[in-house]
């Protein structure tokens, strides 16, 4: 029996991604990947591609990868974005490139998309998009100024929302597991589904 016992689990699994924040969030729900293996692939968008289908495709593609590997086990692979319109938000790799993409949300609603992938021993690939809307305050410079001071922003696809940016946040319409990195509600009863 696998540690994932709270649950009643016959099987474990591997997750194919490197984020902290992910692997926490499954943790606390009671589902502890066997292993962490991060697929290397290209996740350049294509041109003109939707953010919903994007974060569907890496998804797929990071868990293909992974199988690849690995194809006696389950595999869940995840990738988020945050989108205005649509407009992917890239990751920031400087200061003013998070000052730009902070400016772009300031006031506006957004959405955080996450795109995960299940493929299971028998390679059954069960793959789903979940959106979260959330509304920024309109932020003036010292907002701005202490979101790039905290150095959250690093790493990330866009921000922290437990972090210092999370005193901007007027509303959030949807599952906030899923602005962290994993809408952990919908991967759980895909989890429980396949791995009983």
């Amino acid at each position: 029996m696998p540690k994932n016992n709270l649950w009643g689990l016959e099987y474990g699994f591997i997750l194919a991604s490197g984020s902290p924040q992910r692997r926490q969030l499954l943790e606390k729900a009671g589902f502890i990947p066997e292993e962490i293996i991060t697929a290397d692939i290209d996740e350049t968008p294509f041109a003109n591609e939707l953010p919903a289908r994007y974060v569907r495709r890496m998804a797929v593609q990071k868990a293909r990868a992974v199988f690849k590997k690995h194809p006696q086990k389950c595999i869940l692979a995840a990738d988020t974005v945050i989108a205005v319109g649509k407009r992917i938000i890239r990751k920031a790799n400087s200061e003013e490139e998070v000052q730009k993409n902070l400016s772009l949300l300031s006031g506006r609603r957004h959405r955080v998309i996450t795109g995960f992938c299940v493929i299971t021993p028998n390679s059954r690939e069960i793959a789903k998009v979940v959106q979260t809307a959330v509304v920024l305050k309109r932020m003036d410079a010292v907002d701005m100024r202490a979101i790039i001071d905290s150095g959250e922003w690093k790493g990330v696809a866009g921000y922290r929302i437990e972090g210092v940016l999370s005193a901007c946040v007027r509303k959030i319409i949807g599952s906030h597991p899923n602005i962290v990195g994993l809408p952990i509600f919908e991967v759980a009863q895909v989890l429980k589904g396949v791995l009983r």
